[in-house]
This record gives C-alpha cells, sequence and structure tokens, in this order.
C-alpha cells in the first residue's frame, strides 16, 4: 500500500513537471515567434509600414541585390529588437518593430561607409546602439507628441562617420572623403527617366537596382494599394521636380533626390495622416521641399565627406507635421 502511495505520488509528480515543461516550451516557443515577427516588421518599418510580409520583401529586394547587404539588414533588426526585448521596452512598441528599422539602416550604412575586416562588427554594433538612441529620442519626443522617424539613425551613422577622421583603425570608404566647393563638378549628360523612378524607391535601402526598385513597389503596393500608389507618385514628383529645378542629372538618374520624396510623402499624405482631404496635395508639396532641401544639405556635408541619408525626409516631414497642429484643416 505504502509502494501504491508512492509510485502513485511520483507518478502525479513527473506529470505535473511535464506540464509545467510543456507550458513552459509552448511560451519560449510563442516568445521566439513574435521576437522574429516583431524584427521583419523591424525591417518594414523602414518604409513607414507594419507588416511582417511586406518586412520580407523588402529583405528579398535587398538581398536580391546584395546577399551580405540582406544578411546584414535582417541581424541588425534582429539584435535592434532583442536590445529593447532586454531593455524592458513595452511589448507593443517592441511588436510594432519600432526599435527595429534604425538599427537596420543604421547596420546598413555602417557596412556601405566603412571599410576594414571589422567593419560588419562595427556595423553590428552601431545597429545595437541605434536602438538606445531610438529609445531615447522616443522618450525626448513623447511631449511633443512627433515621431522619431530616423533621426537616430542619422545623428549615430554622422558621428561615427566623422569619427573615422579621430580614431585611426576606423575607416571610411574612398567615395566619402570631403570636397572642396571650388572644385565642384556638375554631370548634366542627361537622365534615364524609368531608372531614376525605380532607383528613387530602392535609395531607401542605398540600392541602384531596378529589379530590387520594382519588388520594393511591389511590397508597397501589398501592404497597401494607397501606398504603393504614393510611393509612384512620391518618386515621379522627385524626378520630375528635381529635373525643373536643374538638379544634377546623375544624381536624379541615381535616385539620390527620390528616396526622401518618397518616404516624407507616405508620411505626410498617410502614416501621419488624419483623415484630411488635402492630405496628398500636402505630402506632394513636402515631397517637393524635399529637392532643395537634399541639394542644401548636399553642399553643406560636402567639407565634411558626410552622406545625405534621410535627413531632408525628417526636416520635411517634421515641418508638415508640426503645421498641422497649429493649422489643423490641412
Amino acid at each position: 500500500m505504502f509502494f501504491f502511495k508512492m509510485e502513485t505520488l511520483l507518478w502525479i509528480t513527473i506529470k505535473v513537471i511535464i506540464m509545467r515543461t510543456n507550458r513552459r516550451s509552448v511560451f519560449i516557443k510563442d516568445k521566439f515567434f513574435s521576437f522574429i515577427l516583431a524584427s521583419f516588421k523591424g525591417i518594414s518599418q523602414v518604409f513607414l509600414i507594419e507588416k511582417v510580409s511586406t518586412g520580407l520583401l523588402i529583405l528579398l529586394a535587398i538581398t536580391i541585390s546584395s546577399y551580405y547587404l540582406g544578411i546584414i539588414a535582417l541581424l541588425s533588426s534582429l539584435i535592434g529588437t532583442l536590445v529593447a526585448k532586454l531593455g524592458g521596452a513595452d511589448e507593443n512598441i517592441i511588436n510594432q518593430g519600432l526599435f527595429g528599422y534604425n538599427s537596420v539602416v543604421t547596420g546598413m550604412a555602417l557596412i556601405l561607409f566603412l571599410k576594414g575586416p571589422f567593419a560588419w562588427l562595427i556595423a553590428l554594433v552601431g545597429a545595437a546602439i541605434a536602438a538606445l538612441f531610438t529609445a531615447a529620442m522616443i522618450h525626448f519626443m513623447k511631449r511633443t507628441e512627433m515621431p522619431v522617424l530616423t533621426f537616430p539613425y542619422i545623428a549615430l551613422t554622422w558621428l561615427i562617420l566623422l569619427s573615422t577622421y579621430q580614431l585611426g583603425n576606423i575607416n571610411i570608404v574612398s567615395g566619402l572623403i570631403p570636397h572642396d566647393l571650388q572644385n565642384l563638378e556638375i554631370n548634366n549628360e542627361g537622365i534615364h527617366f524609368i531608372d531614376a523612378i525605380f532607383n528613387g524607391i530602392s535609395q531607401i535601402v542605398f540600392l541602384e537596382n531596378k529589379i530590387s526598385g520594382l519588388l520594393l513597389f511591389v511590397a508597397l503596393f501589398l501592404a497597401g494599394r494607397k501606398l504603393g500608389c504614393y510611393a509612384v507618385i512620391g518618386s515621379i514628383t522627385a524626378v520630375m521636380f528635381s529635373y525643373a529645378l536643374g538638379g544634377e542629372h546623375n544624381l536624379i538618374t541615381e535616385g539620390l533626390y527620390g528616396y526622401n520624396a518618397i518616404l516624407t510623402l507616405i508620411a505626410v499624405s498617410e502614416v501621419f495622416n488624419n483623415n484630411n482631404r488635402f492630405a496628398l496635395l500636402l505630402g506632394i508639396i513636402a515631397a517637393c521641399l524635399t529637392i532643395p532641401i537634399t541639394a542644401g544639405i548636399n553642399i553643406f556635408l560636402l567639407p565634411y565627406g558626410l552622406p545625405v541619408l534621410t535627413m531632408p525626409f525628417v526636416l520635411c516631414s517634421w515641418i508638415f507635421l508640426a503645421v498641422r497642429k497649429v493649422f489643423p484643416n490641412i
């Protein structure tokens, strides 16, 4: 009788342990699954979209152009999301991918603009720090009710690139060396308009590839027909307006006037729009404004050897979103 009770007790104990283990296993699987989904949303948030499928297509578009860049983009998003998880950030914000996108573009920018055997390590460490910068900016911007956008990535990337002039073991690529404005040459040999339209969207993720650009347009259309249309309108607007203003033809064809315009139009007209009937018109005006601002920032940064990145997008979006707080009818 005693042994029977002991056997029963042992069996119940084993059963309880198995049940708890199964629950823990399911919990771990759910946590891991949500972490992966948040990481893919981190990639999609580069385009101001919260969608796993969009993140997968964007990653595919990057990987088609460069396997190495695709791996860095994925790892950067995973790292940014992981830092937020370990830091105990709000799960809702994490699951929206809002701690991933700045890490993605920071990692990609640093791997492209730095050289040397440890460039990949600096890029991934930079991706982790970008998540910290994002958290700080979310805190600072809370009272203003303005979105953080890609400002953490811009500030961090510029600082790291500038540090290469003082830190001998971190090297910058030759294309970003400081330029003398007196010897500035403008190349106006002609514009390839179709290339410019597709390159405009692909330059958001540092690519100059028509196939990748096409895939990115598809990704946005699948995320929402209006988003896709706004991306096309933004790219065409940038090409036409920069050409009308006499922008350098090479820069237009390479899409370097287009990507800020696309992001700005999507931000002002759709993502941060309060169902205003003038939203598209305001977005187009904002997109047009990115052209002279891009040109101005580019000239300002040439002596420092820094790229423009998405600063025109951030400035124009903040300006027009702030205007709406004073002029709610637009």
